[in-house]
């Protein structure tokens, strides 16, 4: 004899039909498919078995496997960063605590990436990455959309200027301008012809609708933006200004002296220096001295910004919860 159904699946089973027939659906026919689907399971879920099918190394050398997962695993966290800044960006509250809270899975993740790149600097061959690099040619970490787009998500393009004509822009001109005199088009673009390397031409050609796309999208409500419409009571909250100055600093200093302790690991030597695969200028574009990229300029002090990234920033580092 079957067991009477317990008062509380009767309830919800209530529930579940007044729901579909709210929205004209027969409640029925989705039981049916619950009766005669499959359990899930994990690998299934996140796609495991293609997730592990995606890293196809170029050479015979071991180590690539290593390069290519660490560059993957980057774009999985930069990604989640993504994930949180347009999740600050659409938020109507508000609110400092929400926009504080967001900020400090930011840093989480940033502080994850730059811890990590010891994976980089001491984790593979130095022969060997010499050596299957060259199979690489032209692609660079240098074409990292998504990187691009988190400087686009936290600030005005202006603020994203090569430094010698940042004087020059402001939120007045129009994106399309301001675009084309971007940082880090001059760290791909050859000092003596200003010819652009094949590096740059691909990732320009491949993501510039996009990136202006977005940054059309969040002119007026870059993370930046979002700060500054604040009232002045959330805006003086030290928590939050604490979070974005340590975004800044992990971004914009911590973040690309790793870079630079992975190149002279590998490209750098003795008589000159082994250039990147993709043709950047690495000696003059990482060091953020030398680029003065701040995301958010009105909380820094005249004397940060003139130091700034001479010196690794790590009393931001306790922000994260």
């Amino acid at each position: 004899m079957d067991e009477p159904i317990k008062p509380e699946i009767a309830e919800k089973i209530k529930q579940l039909e007044k729901k579909f027939k709210n929205s004209g659906q027969d409640l029925g026919s989705y039981l049916d498919g619950l009766l005669h689907d499959r359990y899930l399971t994990y690998w299934d879920y996140i796609h495991l078995d293609t997730l592990l099918s995606l890293q196809i190394p170029m050479t015979h050398f071991p180590d690539e496997e290593i390069f290519i997962m660490y560059h993957q695993i980057t774009e999985l966290y930069f990604k989640l960063i993504i994930h949180e800044l347009k999740q600050i960006i659409d938020d109507k509250l508000q609110n400092a605590e929400f926009f504080t809270n967001k900020l400090d899975r930011v840093n989480r993740y940033f502080r994850v990436l730059i811890n990590s790149f010891d994976v980089m600097i001491k984790g593979m061959d130095r022969e060997q990455f010499l050596k299957y690099r060259m199979s690489l040619l032209p692609a660079s970490g240098f074409q990292s959309v998504q990187y691009r787009l988190i400087e686009i998500y936290a600030t005005p393009l202006c603020n994203l200027v090569n430094p010698k004509e940042r004087d020059q822009f402001s939120e007045e001109n129009p994106l399309e301008e301001v675009y084309e005199h971007l940082y880090w088009k001059f760290g791909a673009t050859d000092k003596k012809t200003g010819e652009k390397t094949l590096t740059l031409k691909q990732f320009e050609y491949r993501y510039t609708p996009r990136m202006m796309r977005i940054a059309n999208q969040v002119k007026d409500s870059t993370i930046y933006h979002k700060y500054l419409e604040l009232p002045e009571k959330e805006q003086n909250n030290v928590h939050l200004i604490k979070a974005l100055r340590t975004f800044d600093a992990n971004v914009n200093i911590n973040w690309l002296l790793m870079h630079m302790g992975a190149a002279y690991r590998y490209l750098n030597k003795e008589k000159g220096e082994v250039l990147a695969t993709g043709g950047t200028n690495w000696k003059s574009f990482l060091p953020p001295s030398f680029q003065r990229i701040t995301f958010f300029p009105n909380l820094w002090s005249e004397e940060e910004k003139e130091n700034w990234g001479q010196q690794w920033v790590t009393h931001q580092f306790n922000t994260a919860k």
